[in-house]
């Protein structure tokens, strides 16, 4: 089966990862592999050099490369922008810190080639080098997410590393709720509830989801944060429910 993918890379002060040549990795895996048309980085409003370094060390590398500069948004609104500016058939998101190995997008394609509208990428219970403090997270949120908004059949609704049909994608944020605001930030904000409400939105919209098993290695990171990332998450599941009992979302 013939495909077409766009590749989103939300960015926000990755000025240290890249310089472990993140990009490098990911422009050289995709320049040719004529599946990937193109590679978007959707920046979140750094402050630090990493806007510089896409530009000057990457873009005139990788032509397939192209950057977004969004306001201080979030990550989930990084995502959104990439998912409203592809122009591909499938679009596909990674890490900027490839905690899952780029090459592992060999997996995702290949259910998306099945006729999976969603495919996902899975740690399940492979969380290698994370800390307690990342783990608790995990479990809080799988136990809160499956007994207040239903998300029971999906174990991992939180690794950076998914795959989307495109028209898919669009018609779930359109019908996005809790992310329709395009409000500053204050610091980093890795919007875990994105995730979730995009993943409840196509459970509602009866697309296809597939969720796959992929390598995944913790990337220590300033932008989760045990406090902050954890009210986040959990007021973002709140809010899920409350739009849900005043059926705001499609039955």
């Amino acid at each position: 089966m013939y495909m077409n993918l766009t590749l989103i890379i939300p960015c926000y002060n990755e000025e240290a990862n890249i310089k472990k040549d993140v990009l490098d990795r990911i422009g050289n895996f995709t320049k040719d592999d004529n599946r990937f048309s193109e590679v978007l980085i959707v920046d979140d409003g750094s402050t630090d050099h990493s806007i510089g370094l896409i530009t000057q060390d990457y873009l005139p590398k990788f032509p397939k490369m192209r950057l977004i500069k969004n306001n201080h948004l979030g990550k989930a609104y990084a995502i959104i922008t990439g998912i409203k500016n592809a122009k591909s058939e499938f679009v596909m998101f990674s890490d900027i810190d490839l905690a899952t190995p780029i090459e592992e997008s060999e997996k995702l394609i290949k259910y998306a080639g099945q006729g999976f509208d969603i495919v996902i990428g899975s740690r399940k219970n492979e969380r290698e080098g994370a800390p307690l403090t990342r783990k608790l997270m995990a479990f809080g949120m799988i136990f809160i997410r499956q007994y207040v908004i239903g998300l029971k059949r999906i174990r991992d609704t939180q690794c950076g590393f998914k795959l989307f049909r495109t028209q898919a994608a669009k018609d779930i944020i359109e019908n996005l709720r809790v992310f329709t605001k395009d409000e500053i930030a204050e610091g980093s904000s890795v919007s875990a509830g994105f995730d979730l409400e995009f993943l409840f939105l196509g459970s509602r919209l009866k697309y296809k989801t597939k969720e796959v098993p992929v390598s995944w290695k913790h990337v220590e990171t300033k932008n989760v944060t045990f406090i902050k990332s954890s009210f986040e998450g959990l007021r973002d599941i709140l809010m899920i429910k409350w739009y849900e009992l005043l059926k705001k979302y499609p039955r």
